[in-house]
């Protein structure tokens, strides 16, 4: 069994946990930090998603006044990213679109992995620009990379490959 749970990554000069758009979310952990105040925190929950209250992306981006990120990691086979910038707004998109589409391949609607996420030149373009609202420099050809790879080994660390081209925290 893999792992299930949420990163959230916000840059603040406080703990991310302390602040109110993540109070929901009792328990949360430090996992790294990194220059210019950049958090990653970890919030884990049960297999299959259970309840929980991570927050919302879109507040933390606006009490921070700083780009805020969640990846919320899927048995470490896929991540659905979500994100937000005070100034370039929120979008979502995911990690492993194969193994994403096999958990959204028995829904009723008959709806497939590109409507309900970015496809991977479109979040490029959203990527970028929240890399550039948050002071960092990123490539195209790196990020459009890891947006069309496999989870290997894990979601969490194609997930923190993520990270590492967006600039905010390096592997």
């Amino acid at each position: 069994m893999g792992y299930w749970g949420y990163f959230v990554v916000g840059r603040s000069e406080q703990p991310l946990a302390e602040l109110r758009a993540l109070s929901g979310a009792a328990g949360m952990t430090l996992h790294e930090t990194a220059e210019g105040g950049w958090q990653v925190w970890e919030y884990p929950n049960a297999p299959g998603g259970g309840a929980s209250d991570v927050g919302n992306m879109n507040d933390l981006a606006q009490e921070t006044g700083a780009p805020a990120l969640f990846g919320y990691v899927m048995d470490s086979d896929c991540v659905v990213v979500e994100a937000a910038a005070p100034e370039s707004g929120a979008w979502s998109t995911c990690l492993a679109r194969d193994a994403m589409a096999g958990y959204l391949g028995g829904n009723e609607d008959g709806l497939a992995v590109d409507d309900f996420f970015l496809e991977p030149r479109d979040a490029v373009e959203r990527a970028l620009a929240w890399a550039a609202e948050s002071g960092r420099d990123a490539s195209e050809e790196r990020l459009l990379d890891v947006l069309s790879s496999d989870a290997n080994p894990s979601a969490e660390m194609l997930f923190f490959r993520f990270l590492d081209r967006l600039g905010v925290i390096p592997m």
